[in-house]
């Protein structure tokens, strides 16, 4: 025994000189690859520039409706004719250590190798000028490994053969700086109509941000975030030591003079669309847009040009030319999700900001579909009754009040059905029904269908006072049109490159998230917005455009002190609209409140009017059934004047109104309460326990 382990002992010598040697041949082999690798890059020439190709929009119809026509807007200007501001920016926050290094910073990268094994991701590139530079001649922007060495080769190559100065030269007068501006001469022209040479230190710093996302941080587009990316950019100068904490200060609160983006219009149908495709396509799937711009991408998309010119139409049409008024619509396919026509802006010349995508506003009483949803899961019909009048909920361990009111103050002073409540938009009905509920549940109703916004469970959020974008609202009512399945929204089909390879697929993704019977049930009510036959204590809110339009349509108007909504859909076609001030001033909604509901009303009539006029399509679990608006009971010819109305099978009423004639006839009225208090078997008690909880301190 103590033989063997004496030879085991004396084989572990001879291993570890095997490794050593391994060690050895490998560092030899590294080295040889290395001087092959400079030899080969001080032998060479730098190989010709790719040729550019233009990349191509096409809309769900596959005609062209943009096109990137090879970055049209180019200059060359010499180092010693770029503002030292720029120069000095561009290296502060892009490769600070630019004038040391060969061309690689090992520091960057090993810390963007850490992110990378971290994330499980190339998201981190951690390159030098001198590598943006070469990937900019390159033009291929894939995050392989593959194409990461071709990279290193090139920046060696570059390096090998040119001066610091001329890298800086080539790399500022090719980078890409957004809206077809390549180079920094075109985006001085672009952004401040001025040129390179005289950019002042905040000019400067907010173009030196820019290449990190031009979509993203376009001034035009995103003027706060572009603020943001500024700030950072004199940060980094600052930290160099380029500028003074003064100077710093001095840049950041110092007015940016834009010139106007009407330079930025075209031939481009949907404009906004567009952009926020580009953004997608950069930030979503991670292409780059320099490769959007000149790498002969083929983008199919889900925009319809017709429906698209129509949304314009009437966005011309009825927004006055002088106001400072300004608006959004999002027209969507209900089964799949497409986004068929989108409007950010009255004027993209004017502002290229799109507020379809990124706007965040209160939605009022359009969120109230998604509350009666939440209540007929929770054994609600749409003859379930609350009074309606000015009233007060005591909220939370403080004793606080909530007095919301309706509009112009008009109450019914009696109990109305949910049906009526929806139609004529009263807040005290959506108010006891969401304190009745539980706050917490809307916020987990609207999640489900899609509203990622940060909501809180309070008592205002029934009257929709948190802030929703015009994208995500149109989304969330998807489900109601078509039985109950969410549909994410989609805006690019497939893109190509050049030689045809699919860089991304999307088909279309729904889930059934509501039940059809409940969702075709609010659906049934929310036509009754538009019924202007309805005998309600006030008028219906779509009573005003309910002539603009002859087919079966649902909807929701909303509106605040400083935003007016309507949504709604058909079978085929749902859209939203958005109008308000930029600045959130006060609207006068006596004179700008119909504004929304008219825009939308004559783009569905005029978007459908080659479509047959077809009525939501009725599970077979649901019963439509005429009912007396006196009693809320069965209708019969003795009691006057019907309504349809539909139910979930077994929820109807089961009792004759005739039965009610009967017993007022033949009994004193103080016996017999008002039918309208009646409520589903066991309900009345169920509601009126919880109200009372929840207004309790």
């Amino acid at each position: 025994m103590n033989t063997a382990v004496s030879r085991s002992g004396r084989q572990r010598p001879g291993i570890i000189r095997l490794l050593i040697r391994l060690m050895l041949l490998a560092g030899i082999i590294g080295m040889i690859g290395i001087l092959a690798a400079a030899g080969s890059a001080y032998l060479l020439q730098p190989p010709p520039i790719h040729v550019d190709q233009s990349t191509v929009v096409y809309g769900a119809d596959q005609s062209v409706i943009g096109e990137h026509h090879n970055g049209k807007q180019r200059y060359w200007v010499n180092l010693e004719d770029i503002s030292p501001h720029l120069v000095q920016a561009s290296v502060a926050v892009e490769d600070d250590e630019f004038y040391e290094h060969n061309g690689f910073d090992l520091t960057r990268i090993v810390s963007a190798a850490a992110v990378n094994i971290r994330t499980f991701s190339k998201a981190q590139g951690g390159s030098t000028i001198t590598q943006q530079y070469a990937r900019n001649l390159f033009l291929s922007h894939d995050k392989t490994w593959a194409r990461k060495l071709e990279e290193a080769f090139y920046a060696l190559r570059l390096e090998t053969h040119y001066e610091k100065k001329d890298i800086l030269e080539g790399y500022l007068n090719t980078i890409y700086f957004g809206h077809g501006a390549y180079g920094i001469e075109a985006a001085a022209r672009l952004y401040f109509d001025t040129s390179a040479e005289d950019l002042s230190l905040a000019q400067a710093s907010l173009l030196a941000g820019l290449p990190k996302g031009p979509s993203y941080y376009s001034p035009f587009s995103h003027p706060d975030r572009a603020h943001e990316r500024q700030k950072l950019v004199l940060s980094a100068m600052e930290q160099t030591g380029v500028i003074t904490a003064e100077e710093k200060e001095n840049a950041e609160n110092a007015p940016l003079s834009l010139e106007p983006p009407g330079q930025l219009s075209d031939d481009r149908v949907g404009p906004y669309f567009q952009d926020h495709v580009q953004s997608l396509v950069e930030q979503k799937y991670d292409i780059d847009p320099k490769l959007v711009e000149q790498g002969g991408l083929r983008i199919h998309t889900t925009l319809d040009p017709e429906l698209q010119k129509t949304a314009e139409k009437w966005f011309r049409n009825e927004i006055p030319k002088d106001s400072e008024l300004q608006g959004a619509l999002v027209a969507m396919d209900p089964e799949t999700g497409n986004v068929l026509a989108m409007v950010g802006g009255k004027n993209y010349e004017e502002s290229t900001f799109n507020r379809a995508a990124d706007a965040a506003r209160a939605p009022g009483s359009a969120l109230k579909p998604f509350l009666y949803y939440a209540a007929l899961e929770d054994g609600f019909t749409p003859l379930t009754s609350f009074r309606s009048e000015p009233s007060e909920f005591t909220v939370g361990s403080q004793g606080r009040t909530y007095a919301p009111g309706n509009y112009g103050e008009i109450y019914a002073n009696d109990f109305i059905p949910m049906y009526e409540a929806l139609a004529v938009s009263d807040n005290i009905y959506a108010v006891k029904t969401h304190m009745s509920l539980g706050p917490e549940t809307l916020v987990s109703t609207l999640k489900e269908a899609g509203i990622t916004s940060d909501l809180s469970p309070i008592p205002s959020l029934a009257l929709g006072t948190q802030n929703v974008k015009p994208l995500q609202l149109t989304s969330a009512y998807l489900p109601f049109a078509n039985g109950g399945k969410k549909a994410e929204p989609r805006l690019i089909k497939k893109i190509t490159d050049a030689e045809g390879n699919v860089l991304v697929e999307n088909e279309p993704e729904t889930t059934q998230i509501f039940d059809p019977q409940k969702t075709y049930v609010v659906t049934d009510m929310m036509k009754g917005v538009f019924d202007v036959s309805m005998d309600a204590y006030t008028s219906v809110t779509g009573h005003s455009v309910a002539h603009l339009f002859n087919r079966p349509l649902a909807g929701k108007s909303g509106s605040t002190n400083h935003d007016s909504w309507m949504a709604g859909f058909s079978p085929g076609l749902a859209a939203g609209v958005w109008i308000g001030y930029d600045d959130n001033r006060k609207m006068n909604h006596a004179e700008e409140g119909q504004i929304s509901k008219r825009i939308w009303a004559q783009f569905m009539e005029e978007g459908l009017e080659d479509e047959l006029k077809m009525d939501f399509p009725s599970p077979e679990e649901i019963v439509k059934t005429p009912i007396d608006p006196e009693t809320g009971l069965l209708a019969s010819e003795e009691c006057g004047t019907s309504r349809t109305i539909a139910f979930e099978k077994g929820t109807e009423p089961q009792r004759s109104c005739t039965e009610e004639l009967e017993n007022r006839q033949n009994a004193n009225p103080e016996d017999h309460p008002n039918e309208k208090e009646e409520q589903p078997p066991g309900q009345q008690e169920k509601l009126w326990d919880r109200l009372k909880r929840w207004m309790q301190p």
